[in-house]
């Protein structure tokens, strides 16, 4: 007698999401979780490491990372058509979302949850999650929002957007949540002082160099070999290594923290709850909000991981530039893109799931 066994749907589902997507990707949380461990092992058991990666600076930020984040934004940026941006330039109602999103409710949502999470006596960690909170997006997001299959050009819009945005209220927004708001908690406030052309450096070096790049390597080629070689023949060869640029960064980042992290596992715990409850809670509410003013699946996935995401590079910068490296302000950073990775690479296979489920596509990835 033979017994027949059928799938659940959740699960059917889940399988047809996995088998849709490239090899690379398919397998990419397994990548990332080798390149988190190779980069702990490195530099616990090779300590000398972080002497070389840090040997070579651009402000507070390793070249190494640098090199590591402008490489994975290349291609990424490379894939965007500028030539139908103005397709997008009046959609004010979706650019007025995106930026309540980032500017409004993810500042209030971080600080909230690591008032919640991390009481005295562990405020340093707490100042670092709400200097992280305040960074929005212009690196990463790309990564997540090409794997999603979300709107590549929306998206190098809304980055750029993010980024003036950045530059004007970053400042005012750290006085108001750390010099202010702690008072409505009976706490006295922290002083965090940096400057506009502090953060534009920050900008400038890891959003317009890799957009220049990108912007000149689009218009050059398909002036010189035509729209048909550079979609089939040059961005497949090239797109791929936007994921060498992520997992070399991971190896970097996580060689150069791995001791403190390894050495302070609770505290690491502390930090890591409530950014996991961040970054899902920014996603659903941007995804919700999308479903609700009936956005088409590409919007709704750039707007939810442009919302969850966070500008790790100047948030670090802040905490070490004010707290020195040492400091539980640095680390609570340092924690941020090391659960942000993970989290958020799940958060693509919910998305994709997302996608079929509630959109009736079929759940492909725009990455090769």
């Amino acid at each position: 007698m033979t017994t027949a066994t059928h799938a659940s749907p959740v699960n059917q589902d889940t399988v047809n999401v996995i088998r849709q997507l490239s090899t690379l990707d398919r397998f990419l949380p397994l990548w990332i979780f080798l390149a988190m461990a190779f980069g702990l092992l490195l530099g616990y058991f090779a300590p000398g490491v972080k002497n070389v990666f840090n040997a070579f600076r651009i402000g507070t930020i390793s070249l190494p990372i640098a090199i590591g984040l402008l490489w994975m934004m290349y291609p990424v940026l490379a894939k965007v058509k500028y030539e139908e941006l103005g397709k997008i330039a009046g959609a004010w109602k979706q650019f007025g979302v995106s930026l309540t999103l980032n500017w409004i409710i993810g500042p209030a949502i971080m600080f909230g949850l690591a008032w919640l999470f991390l009481p005295d006596p562990y405020g340093g960690y707490r100042t670092g999650l709400i200097i992280t909170g305040l960074a929005r997006c212009i690196a990463m997001v790309l990564m997540w929002n090409m794997l999603a299959g979300g709107d590549s050009e929306y998206c190098a819009v809304l980055v750029a957007l993010n980024s003036v945005f950045q530059i004007v209220m970053y400042s005012p927004l750290a006085y108001f949540y750390l010099r202010v708001a702690p008072g409505w908690f009976g706490a006295s406030g922290t002083a965090v002082d940096i400057s506009m052309w502090d953060i534009a450096r920050s900008v400038l070096i890891f959003l317009g160099i890799p957009l220049a790049a990108g912007v000149i390597t689009r218009f050059t080629l398909l002036r010189h070999k035509g729209a048909e070689w550079y979609e089939t023949r040059f961005m497949p060869r090239l797109g791929p290594t936007a994921l060498a640029g992520l997992l070399f960064t991971i190896v970097v980042m996580f060689s150069l923290q791995g001791d403190r992290i390894l050495a302070q596992p609770l505290d690491v715990l502390r930090v890591a709850i409530p950014l996991v409850v961040y970054f899902g809670l920014m996603f659903f509410v941007s995804f919700a909000l999308s479903l609700g003013f009936k956005f088409p699946y590409e919007l709704a996935a750039t707007q939810s991981f442009t919302a969850a995401s966070n500008n790790f590079e100047l948030a670090i910068a802040v905490a070490v530039g004010t707290f020195t490296i040492a400091s539980q302000e640095a680390l609570a950073t340092v924690i941020g893109p090391l659960i942000e990775v993970p989290v958020l690479i799940g958060l693509v296979y919910v998305a994709l799931w997302l996608k079929g489920k509630l959109f009736g596509l079929p759940a492909t990835a725009a990455a090769g």
